[in-house]
């Protein structure tokens, strides 16, 4: 299996995976936000702002099997250089699970934060993925994160 970088032209797929991701956690809300996700990644993964690690489907066929995407985030400096590494849409086509791809594409993204020096990466996961990431050792934060939502 092969990892590569995504390009422009694969945020549609990527955009797929990303609705199947929040659909196996039973969080599906519409379609109306796909357009302007595919948008938003054409423009990252031109600029730099993201970078997807992508595998294409083993059997030939068109389309991803998996990918993840990363982007760091540049909070005020403290103790570090403020510089966060942030991995989201980490997703396995449901027919390509249980082969080592999310491995593989989690690898290629910790590989690139590494070669960017951001020695801070987090993530949100589901209960599918965290044996995954708890595998190579992300924990919790020594303190909570709290979220409000202001719609």
């Amino acid at each position: 299996m092969d990892v590569r970088w995504g390009q422009p032209d694969d945020a549609g797929e990527l955009v797929r995976l990303r609705a199947l991701m929040w659909d196996s956690m039973g969080v599906g809300r519409g379609d109306d936000w796909h357009d302007a996700c595919e948008e938003q990644l054409k423009a990252g993964l031109a600029d730099g702002a993201f970078f997807a690690a992508v595998v294409d489907r083993p059997d030939g066929s068109l389309g991803l099997a998996a990918c993840g995407v990363g982007m760091v985030w540049q909070a005020l400096a403290g103790p570090g250089d403020g510089r966060i590494g942030y991995i989201q849409s980490m997703c396995t086509d449901t027919g390509w699970r249980g082969r080592g791809l999310a491995r593989a594409v989690l690898d290629a993204l910790l590989g690139r934060f590494a070669d960017l020096e951001v020695r801070c990466v987090r993530l949100h996961t589901s209960r599918f993925g965290e044996p995954l990431y708890r595998s190579i050792g992300f924990d919790e934060r020594g303190y909570p994160e709290l979220q409000l939502r202001l719609d």
